[in-house]
């Protein structure tokens, strides 16, 4: 199992070094025959006016899947500490999930997407603008999936969002949790969105 330790704005000293290995290794040990990498990055925010800005951020690949969980807190231990934790309950979650996968499936209704009304221009009037600098790159295997695995894949990686590619289109989607509950899927209109940014989206309920 690789463990890979990453610092913005900080300094990895042997102690923290130590301190991640200790935490995060056991937080994952009784996982070890399921995970091939992990990866963790931290950071300090230097915005005065950000009390919680000691952050830690784990994301573990596991047998083609990615696990990630991310705390902050006024100290550097304590969000390790806090990190480690919410990995450990990540981890027996899919776990827990792996092993009832084949004996019991879970119910699920998608909604067909030829019945949802197509979305309107999701800019309005304002000019689409990309950001002035790109501060972090992430790259990820995108094996197809089905929407019921990318649900679930998007409850493991601490997002309100998760792209995947679609097991029976071949396309792009995007599964994101909706503000008013339940989940909802973006999906390109024939594999492409029209001239003027119109897409296809689905609601998601698993019941």
């Amino acid at each position: 199992m690789k463990l890979v330790i990453h610092g913005k704005n900080i300094e990895i000293t042997d102690a923290i070094r130590e301190y991640v290995h200790q935490k995060i290794e056991k937080a994952a040990n009784h996982y070890q025959n399921l995970t091939t990498e992990i990866d963790v990055h931290l950071s300090v925010a230097r915005n005065p006016r950000i009390t919680t800005k000691q952050t830690a951020e784990v994301t573990l690949y596991v047998n083609g899947s990615v696990i990630r969980a991310e705390e902050s807190s006024e100290n550097l231990y304590a969000s390790i500490d806090l990190v480690a934790d919410k990995i450990a309950r990540q981890l027996r979650k899919y776990k827990e999930k792996r092993q009832t996968k084949g004996s019991s499936r879970t119910k699920e209704v998608v909604q067909s997407v030829e019945e949802q009304p197509l979305l309107g221009d999701l800019t309005g009037d304002r000019a689409p603008e990309l950001p002035e600098e790109v501060v972090r790159c992430k790259y990820f295997a995108m094996s197809p999936m089905t929407i019921r695995d990318a649900l679930e894949q998007l409850q493991l990686v601490d997002h309100d969002f998760y792209m995947f590619q679609n097991a029976e289109t071949g396309q792009l989607n995007v599964i994101y949790e909706r503000n008013h509950g339940g989940y909802g899927v973006i999906q390109p209109r024939n594999g492409q969105a029209d001239q003027n940014g119109r897409v296809v989206s689905a609601d998601y309920q698993a019941v």
